[in-house]
């Protein structure tokens, strides 16, 4: 109880209670530390550490991000990237977005177009591009951060082992990657029918804005962190499966997300690509999807498992 308290910063409050045992004169201990809300902890030596099945370990750099991240304390997608600047932004790209302010940027001084891009945080203070701001206005995000991108492969069965039928690889920026990888979910998708007289009548499908929905989630609030792996977008017969770098913040859960329980991992890609029209910040995304499935008497499952978190929809 005294370590809880005197070697973990912030100090832990656990509770202690004794339990009769089924050996007579024999009682048991059990002491219960609650899930806190002051993620990470670390020692009075200033160490993190990580549970790896039954036993632990400091935690490395990366894992140490990822520790911060998830509980909200540091947000990946504001760090500057080296090498990094003006040159690597979308200058059109960026023109369509003020010019939905009444800002002709494309007309602006130079000194006052940086002004503007970092008071939008799409430059830092050191004059770099920020993470987000390569992500939804750089020329080529992929060229600078390999794990920026969408995976889309499509199976002639259920398993990963059947058939490949189509297989993509979409880069460029965040809005690109939406509506490409959209195209070919829609180009893939298979379409029920049933057959009424002579004509071929389709029976209700999915609309097009729960796929978009699910796109722009996994590319929003993925772990940008995780580097090395992509967004994965898996089509079966049966199901597709949307795989994104990452699991749930600290206080989501998957019992929150039918409901609307709204956390930005990167609250600066949420505010850039709501401004752009592909979300909004009121947690309807992820209901509106789930009341979908129910129309189609089925249920969207959630899976956070590891470093990944899984959405599958179900097919008819």
């Amino acid at each position: 109880m005294n370590i809880c308290r005197s070697s973990v910063i912030p100090p832990l409050q656990p509770t202690y209670e004794e339990m009769d045992s089924k050996i007579e004169g024999i009682k048991i201990a059990r002491i219960s530390i609650p899930k806190g809300v002051d993620r990470p902890y670390y020692t009075s030596k200033n160490q993190y550490y990580i549970r790896v099945g039954s036993t632990k370990r400091i935690a490395s750099r990366e894992e140490l991000i990822r520790l911060f991240q998830a509980s909200g304390l540091f947000h990946y997608d504001r760090i500057e990237l080296d090498g990094t600047g003006v040159s690597h932004l979308d200058f059109s790209a960026i023109s369509d977005y003020f010019s939905n302010y009444q800002i002709s940027f494309a007309t602006e001084s130079d000194d006052e177009k940086i002004r503007l891009l970092t008071a939008s945080d799409v430059l830092g203070p050191n004059g770099k591009s920020t993470l987000g701001g390569i992500l939804v206005f750089g020329i080529s995000p992929e060229k600078i951060l390999p794990q920026a991108g969408i995976a889309f492969a499509h199976f002639s069965g259920n398993h990963l082992d059947a058939e490949l039928l189509d297989k993509k690889d979409f880069g460029g920026s965040l809005p690109r990657q939406v509506d490409n990888a959209l195209a070919a979910i829609k180009a893939n998708r298979p379409v029920p029918s049933t057959i009424q007289g002579a004509k071929r009548v389709e029976s209700p499908h999915y609309p097009d804005k729960v796929f978009r929905e699910l796109l722009v989630n996994a590319t929003v609030h993925r772990n940008y962190s995780v580097v090395g792996s992509q967004i994965r977008i898996f089509m079966f017969n049966d199901r597709i499966e949307f795989i994104s770098p990452g699991r749930l913040p600290n206080t989501v859960s998957i019992e929150k997300l039918s409901v609307g329980t709204s956390f930005a991992r990167n609250p600066l890609l949420v505010r850039l690509m709501e401004n752009l029209g592909y979300m909004d910040k009121l947690g309807r995304g992820l209901p509106m999807v789930c009341q979908e499935a129910k129309k189609l008497n089925t249920d969207v499952i959630f899976e956070d498992s590891g470093e990944t978190f899984r959405v599958t929809l179900p097919f008819f």
